[in-house]
């Protein structure tokens, strides 16, 4: 009896286009407005290389701090250099400047004198880079004067060496620590906080399926509840079937939104795409537990369950980015506990997880904070099941 109540579960909900609309078609729908809206944004944002001159820098001498990492940061064999550098006279520079031709030109004839003609992101880069190298030099000074004081460095070739040894020791902590440096990665950007919360929605709304199953099940409303409650079949193996295939439909309209979103849309959910899929599969079992509860709990007919559904639904997925990405700090920032038991955020939480951190540690919480908020709503549900009485049906 189980297996028959199973398939023709499964058969029921396929054929109710309201459902199939909402779990199937309208996540495919958002996911496809969310790639027209945001597919440049990360295009558009991207560093370009920043043209400078540089005036009076190749009168310095060959270990010259700044003349080193000048043009490290504009080295044409690296794709990803912060600057195209060009060595001019104070002239050109002038003229490449009134031109638009550069953003900046850097004088080292005297003093160290940045020109700028408007102020830009470009323009910010280029001051907080060279304050960056400025620091660097200075430390560079500082050490050297100390080891010089401290030590008998007569031979040139020793003070080479010790310039050297202490210029690699400073480039290790500029690169940990000082100048700016593109480090993103083509998995991610924030744009992908949508379509994690797209997820979320997708896993959430399969708690229609599981209403509209469990509800054929109630006699109070409708006839077919009517004669299930007084057939000879247990009501715990008739609401598993009914869950279950609930789950089922649920699954592979997941299944559906994540080949769309990686084959048509070529979203790149990383490389722990089967830890993705593992919170997406208790993400939904949450959806599930949901939509058992409100249809168990809730005396009202089914279409203002499902209205209700929906606007919760909706809501948690504010709550965790979805209409606006600083949503979800505000909450966290201001309203802690809020987000801490709202499962669209637990499942966000969970791809974000996986992204910015190398251990599992959160990603695990996450897991067990969506199967323990399951576990007590279908608790709570199977009570109220078993209270249920009719003086007539």
């Amino acid at each position: 009896m189980f297996w028959h109540n199973f398939k023709y579960s499964i058969l029921t909900l396929i054929k109710n286009k309201s459902l199939i609309f909402w779990t199937f078609a309208f996540p495919i729908i958002m996911a496809t407005f969310f790639n027209m809206a945001f597919s440049d944004i990360e295009k558009n944002e991207q560093l370009d290389i920043i043209p400078i001159a540089v005036v009076g820098l190749d009168s310095k001498n060959d270990t010259n701090f700044y003349k080193e990492v000048l043009e490290e940061l504009s080295d044409e064999k690296d794709e990803d250099r912060l600057f195209d550098l060009k060595s001019v006279d104070i002239d050109e520079a002038k003229r490449m400047l009134e031109n638009d031709e550069i953003d900046a030109y850097i004088d080292f004839s005297n003093e160290i004198d940045l020109n700028i003609k408007n102020s830009g992101i470009n323009e910010t880069i280029i001051k907080f880079t060279l304050e960056q190298i400025k620091e660097n030099n200075t430390i560079i000074e500082t050490v050297i004067a100390s080891k010089m004081a401290s030590g008998n460095y007569e031979n040139y070739n020793e003070i080479q060496s010790l310039y050297e040894s202490i210029i690699d020791e400073v480039t290790k902590l500029r690169t940990s620590n000082g100048l700016i440096e593109d480090v993103s990665r083509a998995n991610m950007s924030y744009t992908m906080i949508e379509y994690y919360t797209l997820i979320a929605m997708a896993c959430l709304y399969g708690g229609m399926l599981s209403m509209f199953s469990i509800n054929k099940t109630l006699a109070n409303m409708s006839n077919q509840g009517k004669r299930t409650t007084i057939a000879p079949i247990k009501k715990s193996t008739l609401i598993t079937s009914s869950a279950l295939s609930s789950y089922l439909i649920s699954l592979i309209g997941l299944l559906l939104l994540f080949l769309y979103t990686v084959v048509i849309l070529k979203i790149d959910y990383g490389s722990n795409i089967l830890l993705i899929i593992l919170l997406s599969c208790i993400g939904s079992f949450a959806g599930l537990a949901i939509g058992i509860s409100i249809s168990t709990l809730l005396k009202t007919n089914e279409n203002t369950k499902i209205g209700i559904l929906i606007s919760i639904t909706m809501f948690m997925c504010f709550l965790s980015g979805m209409m606006g990405i600083t949503m979800k700090y505000i909450v966290d920032k201001n309203i802690p506990i809020l987000n801490k038991i709202n499962p669209a955020n637990m499942i966000t939480d969970g791809f974000y997880s996986l992204y910015y951190y190398d251990t599992y540690s959160r990603y695990i919480l996450n897991i067990t904070s969506l199967i323990v908020f399951s576990i007590v709503l279908l608790g709570i549900s199977i009570y109220s099941l078993r209270r249920q009485k009719y003086d007539s049906i």
